[in-house]
């Protein structure tokens, strides 16, 4: 990360880079472009690590607050998750997620093309909620 260009020096990602996968010709529609819901699917596996590790636990989404698309991401891009915790509540977690990409094929900037806030729960054996610890 610290070798890579950022496209707008003046924004950088926020929290913790979770994941980094490759966008795939499988994912994409008829124009060539991403799909929004492989980006979407993307970042909430991302908070899904994100939100488990801090609940100590397992996690389920139950929501996401906001979403928004800034560019396009394009077949053999390198999509990296940052996630960032926002809010913990007595058994749900908000995390930030924002999803960056990069050229998989020649070294180009970062650039963010979309973020959002998604909320889990952490629960128990059964699939009950249960209380996130304290750390």
């Amino acid at each position: 990360m610290a070798d890579e260009a950022i496209e707008d020096a003046a924004e950088k990602p926020e929290g913790d880079r979770t994941i980094t996968v490759v966008a795939q010709p499988a994912d994409t529609n008829p124009s060539g472009d991403i799909f929004g819901g492989w980006i979407l699917s993307q970042m909430d596996i991302a908070g899904g690590v994100a939100a488990s590790r801090r609940a100590e636990g397992r996690t389920v989404t139950i929501g996401v607050l906001e979403m928004e698309f800034h560019k396009p991401v394009r077949v053999g891009d390198l999509v990296s998750c940052y996630t960032q915790v926002q809010k913990i509540g007595t058994t749900s977690i908000a995390i930030k997620i924002e999803a960056w990409t990069t050229n998989h094929y020649h070294p180009s900037p970062l650039k963010k093309v979309t973020e959002g806030v998604f909320t889990y729960v952490a629960i128990d054996e059964n699939r009950k909620p249960r209380v996130i610890p304290n750390n």
